[in-house]
């Protein structure tokens, strides 16, 4: 089946490229020049993947993302001028499945569609995850922990399941925040040891003692149901 790529971007010329390259893909591709536009085309069609601007003229993405998440689970990634960190972040925050700065090259582009798509079809086909007390549902973003719900941000989540995915073993900090943050964030190590520690509050008897998410340090984190615990 071929997959459908929505492109939400007010600029015609930037829309009607990407939709050229993703078709000489293989994608089947539409484009819409606004966010009301979007919404009503994703309604009606049903975007495998959605490429969204972030400013323009009729309602800034992070609305119409929000809008999105009402009706789809489609992966959508931020397509922008705004590089900033802080707009990295709330992008990702919200949940965006990535964030790419505009002006990109064909090569990236599709590089990064390839991998959401991807990470969207592997977490659709992936059966929960239990490591001790935590339990981690790919499908619906969902955790829990002692059998009670927990609730955990979009960045919170994609840093547990990177851990989980590779329960028992050693992660690199710089594999997390490349699966956290994107390839073109592997210097947020400040950002990642602030993520640590929210998550150890959540799932943490003690966080200043933690069983289930540990350091190795000048290596990475490790997460490890607590009978199975080495010392950090």
């Amino acid at each position: 089946m071929q997959e459908r790529v929505l492109v939400i971007d007010d600029d015609d010329g930037m829309a009607r490229l990407m939709r050229l390259q993703l078709e000489r893909a293989g994608y089947a591709v539409q484009t819409a020049a606004c966010g009301a536009a979007g919404l009503r085309l994703a309604q009606e069609w049903q975007p495998h993947l959605i490429l969204l601007d972030i400013l323009m003229p009729d309602m800034h993405g992070w609305m119409v993302y929000q809008e999105l998440r009402k009706f789809t689970d489609a992966p959508v990634c931020f397509i922008t001028a705004l590089g900033e960190d802080q707009h990295v972040f709330q992008g990702l925050d919200l949940g965006a499945d990535d964030y790419i700065v505009k002006p990109f090259s064909y090569k990236e582009l599709l590089t990064r569609v390839r991998a959401a798509l991807h990470r969207s079809r592997r977490a659709a086909q992936e059966p929960p995850l239990e490591i001790g007390p935590v339990r981690v549902d790919p499908r619906t973003h969902r955790v829990w922990r002692k059998g009670r719900p927990i609730h955990l941000t979009p960045t919170e989540f994609r840093l547990l399941l990177a851990l989980a995915r590779q329960a028992g073993q050693v992660v690199s900090r710089e594999e997390l925040v490349r699966q956290v943050w994107g390839s073109d964030y592997e210097g947020k190590r400040e950002s990642l040891k602030l993520y640590i520690l929210y998550l150890r509050r959540k799932l943490e008897d003690d966080p200043t003692r933690p069983r289930l998410l540990v350091s190795k340090r000048g290596v990475g984190y490790q997460l490890v149901a607590p009978d199975d615990e080495e010392s950090q």
